[in-house]
């Protein structure tokens, strides 16, 4: 595929404003300056830089980010700032979208892709991928608080009894909570139902990737990295 058609479909512009780039000395091959707009390249495992970015060629792409708090989920956000506004313009471009959503007070794991297959994948409740959290409560947390959230507890707005695939105090006023569905402000329900109040809340996990034993990047607040398909198969997803 010619170079610039390889950064169009990257998200870097139009042709024409690739075509810019590579004249105007900004696009880097191995480390050396590209000149020829269109110099053919085999786009799969091709890599380059622009200002100092390291990119590679991906039909589809799929990130995690380290949400920070005070960002909200959307791109036309209300009251504070988008979370696109942490990812690189070109993602941005590309039209990826989170997979799910996080409160703008909630910390941690959120995914992005411009696959909706995948985002369907991770998101569908039928699929019951697991999202694994961390709350620091208003009190401190109780035994029966924990059996109550293992047992089920009954939220206003549904039928049913809702249960925490795992909960554990691993603090004073620190509840681990893995659920398998994506309803909006679960854990601050559940918890609150149960008789105790979320001050903060953190997603350190979504299926087997977790921020916090090795299968991801380390990352801080407002970082983000690439899925690879190491990362794809712990989420049970195929491309």
């Amino acid at each position: 595929m010619q170079l610039d058609r390889i950064l169009q479909s990257q998200g870097f512009g139009s042709r024409k404003e690739c075509r810019k780039l590579v004249r105007d000395g900004e696009v880097k091959i191995g480390g050396v300056v590209a000149t020829d707009p269109f110099a053919e390249y085999e786009e799969q495992g091709f890599q380059f830089e622009i200002a100092e970015w390291e990119w590679e060629y991906s039909e589809k792409v799929y990130v995690a980010l380290y949400k920070p708090a005070g960002y909200e989920c959307s791109h036309k956000p209300k009251h504070n700032e988008s979370i696109y506004h942490l990812l690189p313009d070109p993602l941005v471009a590309r039209d990826v979208q989170s997979v799910g959503r996080l409160d703008v007070d909630t910390t941690g794991l959120l995914l992005f892709s411009d696959d909706g297959q995948f985002i369907h994948a991770i998101s569908s409740a039928k699929r019951q991928v697991t999202k694994s959290y961390r709350a620091i409560t208003n009190q401190p947390v109780r035994d029966e608080e924990i059996a109550q959230l293992l047992a089920g507890v009954q939220l206003i707005d549904e039928p049913e009894p809702v249960a925490a695939l795992e909960a554990r105090k691993v603090g004073e006023k620190q509840i681990e909570l893995v659920i398998d569905h994506g309803k909006y402000h679960l854990v601050k329900r559940m918890i609150a139902a149960a008789g105790n109040h979320v001050d903060k809340l953190h997603r350190y996990g979504v299926g087997g990737l977790s921020m916090e034993d090795g299968t991801l990047p380390e990352m801080e607040p407002e970082d983000w990295c690439y899925l690879r398909p190491k990362h794809l198969a712990l989420l049970g997803y195929q491309p």
